[in-house]
């Protein structure tokens, strides 16, 4: 819906258009809207100019029905741009189940990504058309925003938790990535490409790029570097909390409250593990904080939801 107008973007994904769609008709509301009341102004400036001869003498006038016509009207207008607003905003929040899931890590001043199988990507980003593709995304130093105009969505990537953005890429083509929060210095210099392929192009692409370690297996070998299995492991002698199947399961805790134990629980109990401690268990476990960096936690955050069988790309934050 750009109109042939070139510095309109193009629309290259599902969403684009329900986005567009929105914008134009709440440009077209505010324009008919302004240019109505600027005529009332303009009309009524110039009909009782100084030195008019208009009529000044009748008594002011009210009608219940037009102002209540009016008030109504406003408030039901105002209602069915925020409900339309409301659907597009709740939806960017669940993605498909099948969704294909890209790690990336956004730090001073570039962007890191990771497909499923391992292949790791610097200001690049590889997706499938017609696949939907969850990019989570996290921060290595301060706040990043994922933004992709031909796909009209933007992300935050926050220092200290976890965030999702979702998309469908339908032209084939290459897009501009642009960070869209000020992040320093070279800001400006924050930017790369993602590059929507067919699906058989892209699995050609993927082959060609070698099998990489995956996420997972990465953060399981740190998992055991850190020792982390001398306590969680099946033959451990110190007594911890199981996790076989932690990702996405309720954990009773010690204050008689009980938690999902999401991406967001599992942050915390790696970093600030006395945060949240689980019922019966004693709070001996360390904080890795400081200990280990963004993409580590990354790492072993994608490893234990491996360890869960439930699909893991809609999981919220």
């Amino acid at each position: 819906m750009n109109f042939g107008v070139p510095f309109f973007p193009q629309e290259a994904s599902s969403e684009a258009g329900h986005v567009d769609a929105l914008f134009y008709t709440l440009l077209v509301f505010s324009a008919v809207l302004g240019l109505t009341l600027t005529g009332l102004v303009v009309g009524y400036a110039v009909k009782y100019r100084v030195g008019s001869k208009a009529d000044r003498t009748g008594q002011r006038s009210r009608t219940m029905w037009l102002e209540m016509s009016w008030t109504v009207a406003s408030l039901i207008i105002a209602f069915i741009f925020f409900g339309w607003g409301a659907v597009l905003f709740v939806r960017r929040d669940h993605p498909p189940a099948d969704a294909l899931e890209i790690t990336g890590l956004g730090k001073q001043w570039m962007w890191e990504f990771r497909q499923p199988g391992g292949q790791r990507e610097i200001n690049e980003l590889h997706v499938p058309v017609g696949k939907p593709v969850v990019v989570s995304l996290a921060s290595q130093d301060v706040i990043h925003s994922f933004y992709v105009p031909a796909f009209r969505i933007k992300q935050d990537a926050v220092p200290g938790r976890t965030t999702h953005i979702w998309f469908i890429a339908t032209e084939p083509g290459r897009y501009h990535l642009f960070c869209a929060q000020y992040c320093g210095t070279q800001h400006s210099e924050m930017g790369g490409w993602v590059t929507a392929m067919a699906p058989e192009q892209y699995a050609a692409w993927l082959n060609s790029q070698g099998e990489g370690e995956t996420l997972a297996a990465s953060g399981e070998k740190l998992f055991r570097a850190l020792g982390c299995s001398g306590c969680h492991g099946a033959s451990s002698k110190v007594r911890a909390p199981s996790l076989e199947g932690i990702f996405g399961r309720p954990v009773a805790l010690d204050n008689q409250q009980t938690v999902i134990a999401d991406e967001r629980y599992l942050r915390d109990s790696i970093l600030n593990p006395k945060k949240e401690i689980a019922a019966g268990y004693e709070p001996v476990m360390p904080s890795f904080d400081g200990l280990i960096d963004e993409g580590e936690l990354q790492m072993l955050l994608a490893y234990l939801k491996s360890l869960s069988p439930q699909p893991t790309a809609g999981a919220k934050p």
